[in-house]
């Protein structure tokens, strides 16, 4: 552990000499001065760009070599406070707080007396009303709300008294133990580790050591657009995972963790202290936990995911939602009150105006995307140098940058996935973000829409139109540099070529980000195994789920089963923790290499089992990776994306398993045929001669199956192959000797399959 730290800080040392050289050498030498104000101007703006880009690196740098994670005490459970738990809503509908009070309503706590639950509703909407009367728990309306949430959660304070307070956005899902890791952090100033390891009450307690607010990452249990749309939902994590997990858990170094105004357990005294949730910015979140800190609180963000929520299902509400954050924190930090603050830490201060910097990411990103295509395509000169420096000065500082982002950001992100992020929406990020800055505000601004029945189904390429001006330019720009290369051996130019085939990349993944992708799922899917009793009239089915949602799931079966079709079965679905009872229906059966997947709809439940059930499906993480996939190179990213575009998915119609067994049997006439496939309904079978209007194949069991022909589903089968109807399929279901046939005929198909797998393989060696 220690040479790794030693090695982290050389590195960190030779990338930090490296990017001091590089930048010196940029600003002395490389400006150019003698190709017009033009030139001088895109310059000029490049290194301010690149010097930018090096000190927020580094500010990011130092924050996650020396991180602090704090502990978590382990307390008495007498301890445990008092807490109000905030749901703040504005215009979501009931069906999605239904699910957010549910998971509450399901917290864990020592003494659930302590725990008081209350729908903060700044629309006073009778249905909200209903709801909360309908779950247990406190509702407060308000009818005239001009502080948008600032002023929701300030009169739900106003009427409350615990403590400890809570708040959630309304899509915010908390899991069964989100207060128990999170409460006892409020009692670090109070314990200590002796030097067996055990933690106990310490002897003198610094009053002024408090804690302001404990923040926890908000996590996502459905695809993000950058999943999603990039086809890429199993090869990397949520896109704010890299801040909650890495970045703003880094900020505890500096007492800087951004207060993100959800998944939040605050200190009601720092918010007496600051007279509330700030209002006047339009993140109020993050003004509040400023203010929190200046007041001397100590202020953690913790990396363990304990609530999910809908991350934004379209382009525009993604694009409105940066806007909001984006404005809010240059709001922020431009007001007098941070400026001139002297109660807040330089420290603590200089973290924010590293966060300030980070909104005019976008503004590099363009400026590094149009400098290439300024030289080749308009001969502008962005800088003045030749190949032989920027091989000795700029590559060692390029990689050694990258290198040490990759060593010291773990596996979360990379710098080409947020050069990818920042591609996508940098066109409608810049403006907003200048025009902040300069002083002119959002008048008004949306509230991020987290309805789900919204499907984004429609490809939204009119957002990519600056990208594919920009591709256009940059093909140009390429064509140009290689021609030079070529005709007039302009060497120099590969680094330019170099710099324009990346733009290019990613300007081409934020087109194929734009182009969308149609979300066929209304309710999102969690892969997980859940133990589940399916009830029939004639026996009871033991297996486990594979997938789970909302509205049904999906159980995986070693063996056919004859579900009734069409028809409500019950089903008893139940984990460690939750046992529910719902009808459901099967809508369709999948055949999936060995096994057979059932797929049940949701018919009705009582209200206790949907809430139970609700806790099975949304009790959880989500089913998403934490870390980027090994395979995410550049050909592995337009790959993944082509061949997606190119598959459409197929809806499996099928309710009844078709099972594989090419099987010689005799009819009860003597002949032989072959059992070429059986799915309890109908029988693929293949007689010489033909096909016969009735069969009656003789099995080993002693008993018969009784078949006839239908015509209209043997069509476009071999001539002497036919469909056949099952006439005694229930009799030979309900049979064991039946079962224990076709289980050895299946256990013989497989082992057939297996052997010839294996031919295949040592004649693949041979070769």
């Amino acid at each position: 552990m220690e040479k790794m730290r030693l090695r982290r800080k050389i590195l960190l040392l030779l990338t930090l000499i490296s990017s001091v050289i590089y930048i010196g050498w940029r600003i002395i030498y490389t400006i150019p001065t003698s190709y017009g104000w033009l030139s001088l101007l895109a310059g000029v703006a490049l290194i301010v760009a690149e010097t930018i880009s090096v000190i927020e690196a580094f500010e990011h740098y130092r924050n996650m070599s020396s991180a602090v994670i704090p502990e978590k005490p382990e307390i008495p459970l007498e301890w445990f406070p008092e807490i109000d738990v905030l749901i703040a809503t504005h215009n979501e509908p009931v069906e999605l707080l239904y699910k957010t009070i549910n998971g509450c309503n399901h917290m864990d706590y020592p003494d659930s007396k302590k725990v008081h639950i209350h729908l903060c509703d700044d629309m006073d909407r009778p249905e909200m009303r209903d709801l909360a009367d309908e779950m247990g728990i406190g509702y407060f309306g308000l009818s005239e709300n001009d502080e948008a949430k600032a002023g929701n959660l300030n009169n739900a304070l106003e009427k409350t008294h615990a403590p400890l307070v809570v708040t959630f956005d309304a899509d915010m899902i908390p899991t069964h133990k989100f207060l128990l890791e999170t409460v006892p952090y409020f009692f670090l100033p109070r314990m200590e580790k002796n030097k067996d390891g055990l933690w106990v009450e310490r002897e003198n307690v610094d009053e002024e050591d408090k804690i302001g607010f404990i923040q926890t990452p908000q996590s996502f249990y459905n695809a993000d657009l950058f999943q999603y749309n990039l086809h890429s939902e199993d090869r990397i994590p949520n896109e704010q995972d890299y801040f909650f997990r890495e970045v703003n858990v880094g900020r505890n170094r500096t007492n800087s963790a951004i207060y993100a105004g959800s998944n939040t357990v605050i200190s009601r005294q720092a918010l007496e202290e600051v007279g509330g949730i700030t209002v006047g910015t339009i993140t109020e979140d993050f003004a509040t936990g400023i203010e929190i800190q200046s007041k001397g609180y100590r202020c953690y963000a913790i990396d363990q995911a304990l609530a999910h929520g809908l991350a934004p299902t379209t382009v525009l509400s993604l694009i409105k939602q940066r806007e909001r954050w984006g404005r809010g924190c240059v709001q922020t930090i431009r007001r007098k009150e941070f400026i001139f603050n002297k109660d807040l830490n330089w420290r603590t201060k200089l973290s924010y105006y590293a966060s300030f910097m980070y909104w005019w990411t976008f503004m590099r990103r363009f400026i590094y995307i149009i400098s290439p295509i300024l030289f080749t395509v308009f001969h502008i000169h962005v800088v003045e140098c030749s190949l032989w420096e920027l091989i000795i000065i700029w590559l060692p500082s390029y990689l050694l940058y990258n290198r040490t982002l990759r060593v010291i950001s773990g596996n979360i992100r990379n710098q080409r996935w947020s050069n990818v992020v920042d591609t996508i929406i940098f066109p409608y990020l810049v403006f907003p973000i200048f025009l902040e800055t300069i002083g002119v505000k959002l008048s008004k601004f949306a509230v991020t829409k987290k309805d789900r029945s919204t499907i984004n189904s429609e490809s939204n390429l009119r957002y990519a139109a600056p990208h594919m001006i920009l591709i256009v330019f940059s093909l140009i720009g390429l064509y140009v540099s290689v021609r030079d290369a070529v005709i007039f051996h302009s060497f120099g130019n590969i680094i330019v070529i170099y710099w324009l085939c990346v733009n290019l990349y990613n300007l081409t993944m934020a087109v194929l980000f734009m182009l969308g992708r149609t979300n066929y799922r209304q309710y999102e899917r969690f892969d997980a195994e859940v133990d589940v009793r399916i009830i029939l009239p004639e026996e009871t089915i033991v297996t486990r789920t594979c997938d789970i949602s909302e509205f049904g799931l999906a159980l995986m079966m070693d063996q056919s089963q004859l579900i009734p079709v069409d028809e409500t079965c019950t089903l008893r679905i139940h984990n460690e923790r939750y046992e529910a009872e719902v009808d459901a229906k099967l809508v369709h059966v999948i055949q999936v290499e060995n096994q057979v997947k059932y797929c049940f709809e949701i018919v009705s439940c009582t209200p206790a089992d949907k809430r139970k059930y609700y806790q099975i499906v949304y009790d959880r993480g989500h089913s998403y990776p934490n870390y980027l996939s090994p395979s995410v190179t550049v050909l592995d990213d337009l790959r993944v994306n082509l061949q997606g575009r190119a598959f459409v998915p197929m809806q499996s119609n099928r309710k009844r398993p078709r099972i594989l067994l090419n099987q010689s049997i005799l009819t009860s006439d003597g002949e032989k045929a072959i059992l070429r496939d059986f799915n309890y309904k109908y029988a693929l079978v293949e007689i010489e001669g033909g096909h016969r209007d009735k069969l009656s194949l003789e099995l080993e069991s002693g008993q018969f199956m009784e078949l006839i022909y239908d015509e209209r589903i043997s069509v476009f089968k071999g001539p002497n192959e036919g469909v056949y109807h099952v006439e005694n399929a229930e009799v030979l279901v309900s049979s064991q000797r039946f079962q224990k046939l076709m289980e050895s005929w299946i256990q013989e198909k497989q082992k057939i399959n297996h052997d010839l797998s294996e031919l295949h393989e040592a004649t693949d060696l041979d070769g």
